[in-house]
């Protein structure tokens, strides 16, 4: 049977846009993953409180990856009342049946790159493979030169099957060159965001005017959350 291989990108998605989506679909293929878990936090701890409420930035997940059978989003983070730390993340996981080799936490090289000051480092390098993507400006090349004390856990190839320990992979691709602060701030001055984030996040920004001043229009109910909360487990597991 094949084994269970469970990619996880976290991050305040305020709003989710192509470059999240762009490293997850470059992960899932290199590493040739079984499934993806999108988790929303409720409290980044690094970084102001989002703009958008909880409810609006999950359902926006929830539309950009709608169709993508393999793909889920998860409420685990969004009712959790402290800042979300990738470690106490990652242990929620494991609590869910998970074991480290089967997660892949997606992380951006420049995000990577300060591993060293994250929380409860280096231990948290053994509760998940990391799966380090290129950015715009910091490729994934840089990675061994920053952190040379954790160059043999680096795999220059992208077979998990032949690193039975937490390993990190790196993986070297082109993603678009966006941010949500760019996207925001070209929201507040009222400027186009076509091609930064999918149609469907486009068109949910637009009905509930997020991140703009103008009210929104009446365009009937809120997107609901869907049947992909809650946990990791599903279909695909």
């Amino acid at each position: 049977m094949r084994s269970r291989r469970i990619g996880i990108l976290g991050g305040t998605f305020d709003p989710i846009h192509c470059g999240h989506l762009d490293a997850a679909r470059a992960a899932e293929s290199a590493l040739d993953l079984t499934a993806m878990a999108l988790v929303p936090v409720n409290i980044p701890p690094h970084r102001p409180q989002p703009v958008a409420s909880s409810h609006h930035r999950f359902a926006m997940v929830a539309l950009a990856i709608a169709g993508l059978s393999r793909w889920r989003v998860s409420d685990l983070e969004l009712g959790i009342g402290s800042p979300s730390f990738t470690t106490g993340t990652l242990r929620r996981i494991h609590e869910q049946g998970f074991s480290p080799t089967e997660l892949f936490f997606l992380v951006g090289a420049d995000a990577f790159a300060e591993i060293e000051t994250w929380m409860d480092y280096p231990a948290i390098l053994e509760q998940a493979h990391f799966a380090v993507i290129s950015r715009p400006g910091f490729p994934v090349s840089r990675i061994p030169a920053r952190l040379p004390s954790l160059e043999g856990r680096m795999a220059s190839g992208t077979d998990p099957a032949s690193r039975p320990l937490p390993s990190i992979f790196l993986i070297d691709t082109p993603t678009a060159d966006v941010s949500s602060t760019a996207i925001r701030r070209s929201l507040a001055e009222g400027k186009s965001i076509a091609g930064l984030v999918p149609a469907a996040v486009q068109r949910h920004i637009e009905q509930h005017a997020l991140y703009s001043s103008s009210p929104p229009g009446d365009f009937g109910v809120d997107t609901a959350r869907t049947s992909t909360a809650g946990g990791l487990h599903g279909q695909d597991r």
